[in-house]
């Protein structure tokens, strides 16, 4: 059963699809600031993903896999570094075009501190569960960084992608973590988390995809910038 191939796929078909349509978004006529908005941090996360595979925080179930490896990682691990940040950067965009108005920007100064206190605080007090730690930190750490010090001007937009895009996080993640399937595709050692489960996604895994997704704005949205200044 290729599962996690087919997570991947039906993730990325519709969004790469309308991505082609033209008389409204043309999302893949701006492939130079696409792509570098998804490798680059595609590049950290499959290290990190490198590191904790190689560490047994987390594994993959053969069962539900093509068999193809790169430096020890799935095929499908890999894909999904592009898949799923190419699907929300289309809705982020798409969003931006449908929506004109930035309804979340008032609520971004509470918004942005109680996730920075919380997820800190959460880090501090489980610095030995590893996921849980170095999750709940570097995403508290990177919101402060855009709301304090680059004062981002995107947040709520970002906020408001992020809360729409949950409901499809549910079904990938659940796929994933064995909501739907006899055997989880990916599974975790609940040593190194809080053993806190959304249906059957660690809690852990809301904080990286927030904090993986905001890498993939914050790197387009710079580039859009620079490229709307040169005009």
């Amino acid at each position: 059963m290729y599962t996690y191939l087919l997570v991947n796929f039906f993730s990325i078909i519709i969004p790469l699809v309308v991505s082609f349509e033209r008389k409204w978004l043309h999302f893949a006529g701006k492939w130079r600031h696409i792509i570098p908005s998804l490798a680059l941090p595609a590049a950290f996360f499959i290290l990190w993903d490198i590191l904790y595979t190689y560490l047994g925080v987390w594994g993959f179930n053969p069962r539900y896999l093509t068999g193809i490896e790169i430096i020890n990682l799935p095929l499908e691990e890999w894909l999904f570094f592009i898949c799923i940040p190419y699907a929300c950067l289309f809705t982020y965009d798409a969003l931006k075009y449908l929506v004109k108005k930035d309804y979340f920007a008032p609520a971004v100064p509470v918004i942005s501190p109680v996730l920075i206190f919380v997820f800190l605080l959460v880090a501090v007090f489980n610095i030995e569960k590893i996921y849980t730690s170095v999750t709940f930190a570097l995403t508290g750490i990177f919101i402060l960084l855009h709301q304090y010090v680059f004062r981002s001007a995107y947040l709520g937009r970002f906020y408001f992608m992020f809360l729409i895009i949950l409901f499809p996080f549910l079904i990938v993640n659940g796929i994933l973590t064995g909501s739907f399937i006899e055997e989880q595709v990916v599974w975790y050692d609940d040593t190194q988390n809080l053993s806190i489960r959304i249906f059957t996604i660690p809690v852990e895994d809301s904080v990286y995809a927030l904090l993986l997704l905001l890498g993939n704005v914050t790197i387009f949205e710079y580039l859009q910038g620079r490229t709307a200044n040169k005009r």
